[in-house]
């Protein structure tokens, strides 16, 4: 156990970010841990393609190179490297590891967590007794059209623990929770114990603020226009003390910043309510609160912690059918009869077995415009079928292609981009229960030693989430019509199917004003979208945020719904782009602040 508080940064937040960003991390602030999450729910499925296609891959590989210059001032400096890049294989990332470490001749250790794949696994579950149940629908996994692909367990962080208390530089993971390569250090480095509930949750709370990197320092924040080095923002720290209390902060010189609201952007992102559901804690969010104490430093308390539940999340993916998607273009007027006569020429005659002909309309023509492009909007067009046969007698290309002489005035497609007819995989999303206790979590040493990490002794199973009572309206007085995004930052997400919707003020002053506008009868008015939709509402007073899980938004997941906004990232900015009812008082010029301010 340590005294001071463990210092742990990230250097990614996808597969896909800045390939810089451990350059940019050893170059900045001293940290004890840096951590890399490259694991978004539809990663696995990609890597688990690799996989068996080749049984030597599934692991993200420029993880590898993007180390491959820092092994000596890793090994200098004593900073340890915890991710999730091994993917589907970490094994195999870790042995590439050592080669590596070896050919450079540094004093480095690596160890890797695994357990996490249990796609071969699943009959036996299934023969157990075992419904791996749907977590929105409540199916079972055997009524599912799908045939699963990849399926991986959720696990926490005792076994990043053991790796590191065994000694290693480096740990390797799969599918461990985002949070658990914050909350496995942190436990580490302060001996807690399986039970030190508030310690622990106080960590996955921290964890999950920073384990989207730039997200916590002003990246897809609603207020980026006041967010100085906009160009380049930073990666963030997470200072963790032994009671679990974080304080939240980046590199000095990096860009970006660290404020109240750019950690309540993060901590509303990708959440279902004020219970987070973790393998080793609850975490209960309702009373978290923030506080600025310093530049670029905001401390994080309130959090606390119960037993987990005794099961814990299995993604599991399998192909779904295929899809084909094209973008085409309508300028002008009369845009609607446009819109109209293209959806029907391109849907006359569908080939049998084509299941959805989805025609998406994006964005509104200028009633003067000054551009061409202002006078411009798209048209989506995306295909679905089960086999690839409907799909190639449908021909995409050549159908919209054949339309240039016989249909809308001024059609067009990027000719830059060109026409597709070739059919993609369309992967679908199974979220599923498991009990903990089914899931093998092992650690494997630097020595080869194999450690075997036990399910939590004691849990609980987690009730419903908070119920909040909808809002009496009670605000008098002169009112104007305006941008809800005038006084309201938003961050919006994705859990499988589910959208969530997280809405804020900064000003103590505009929140009863907030929650008395956000209700749930009020964001359906604001979002016809969400007709027919279970929408749930919760309220977080210490963060002054009004918070929306739209059920069933994005289908069964982000990998196979037809919407253009697959995984609901642009939700936020809609509904602050809706004009609501402000009192006069609280808008700018008028005695109130911008929400920027």
């Amino acid at each position: 156990m340590r005294e001071r508080a463990i210092r742990i940064g990230d250097f990614s937040g996808y597969l896909g970010d800045r390939f810089t960003a451990v350059d940019e991390a050893l170059a900045g602030d001293p940290v004890d841990v840096l951590i890399g999450d490259y694991l978004a729910e539809i990663t696995l499925a990609a890597l688990s393609v690799r996989y068996r296609r080749d049984p030597a891959r599934g692991y993200v590989e420029y993880f590898v190179d993007q180390l491959r210059p820092h092994l000596p001032t890793l090994a200098e400096r004593g900073v340890k490297v915890v991710t999730n890049a091994g993917g589907f294989h970490p094994a195999a990332l870790a042995t590439a590891l050592r080669e590596l470490i070896a050919a450079e001749g540094v004093a480095l250790r690596v160890a890797h967590v695994e357990g996490d794949n249990v796609l071969d696994r699943l009959p036996g579950y299934e023969a157990a007794g075992h419904r791996l149940e749907n977590l929105d629908s409540g199916a079972a996994l055997d009524e599912w059209a799908a045939r699963p692909m990849a399926a991986n367990a959720y696990l926490g962080g005792w076994g990043i623990a053991e790796a590191l208390t065994g000694g290693a530089d480096i740990v390797v993971c799969g599918r461990v929770t985002d949070a658990s390569l914050t909350t496995g250090p942190a436990a580490w480095w302060h001996g807690w114990g399986r039970e030190d509930w508030d310690a622990l949750a106080g960590a996955v709370l921290a964890g999950h603020i920073i384990e989207c990197g730039p997200h916590a320092t002003g990246g897809n924040f609603s207020g980026f226009t006041r967010v100085p080095g906009m160009l380049v923002p930073g990666f963030p720290i997470a200072e963790i003390d032994a009671a679990g209390h974080s304080v939240i902060t980046k590199h000095t010189h990096d860009g970006g910043t660290v404020t109240t609201d750019t950690v309540t952007a993060q901590i509303v992102y990708e959440i279902q309510g004020p219970t987070y559901l973790n393998p080793d804690v609850t975490v209960h969010l309702d009373e978290v609160a923030l506080e600025l104490v310093g530049p670029d430093r905001v401390r994080v308390s309130g959090t606390t912690g119960s037993p987990p539940s005794p099961t814990t999340k299995v993604a599991v993916f399998g192909q779904l059918g295929h899809q084909v998607v094209n973008t085409v273009f309508v300028t002008g007027l009369d845009v609607d009869a446009k819109v109209d006569l293209l959806r029907a020429q391109i849907g006359r005659a569908l080939p049998d077995g084509i299941t959805d002909l989805d025609v998406t309309r994006i964005g509104t023509a200028a009633t003067d415009p000054a551009t061409q492009w202002d006078a411009t909007v798209g048209l989506r067009v995306m295909a679905t079928a089960v086999d690839k046969e409907p799909l190639e007698r449908f021909d995409a290309a050549a159908r919209l292609g054949s339309l240039y002489l016989q249909s809308i005035p001024g059609y067009f497609h990027d000719g830059g981009a060109g026409l597709t007819s070739t059919p993609r995989p369309r992967i679908d999303y199974w979220p599923a229960l498991l009990p903990m206790s089914e899931v093998p979590h092992r650690v494997v040493l630097p020595d080869d030693s194999i450690v075997d990490v036990k399910p939590p002794a004691l849990t609980e199973r987690a009730g419903p989430q908070p119920a909040h009572p909808e809002p009496a309206v009670s605000s008098t007085g002169e009112t104007r019509s305006a941008p809800l995004g005038l006084l309201a930052h938003a961050r919006s997400g994705d859990k499988g199917g589910n959208s969530n919707v997280g809405i804020w003020v900064g000003d103590d002053r505009a929140w009863p004003w907030l929650r008395e506008t956000l209700s749930t009868a009020a964001l359906r008015e604001l979002m016809p979208e969400c007709a027919g939709l279970d929408v749930v509402r919760h309220e977080f007073p210490n963060l002054r945020a009004v918070h929306f899980v739209l059920r069933g938004l994005l289908g069964t997941g982000g990998s196979s719904n037809l919407r253009v906004d697959q995984v609901g990232k642009a939700v936020g900015e809609y509904l602050r782009a809706k004009h609501v009812t402000i009192p006069v008082k609280l808008l700018p010029g008028e005695g109130g602040n911008h929400v920027a301010d």
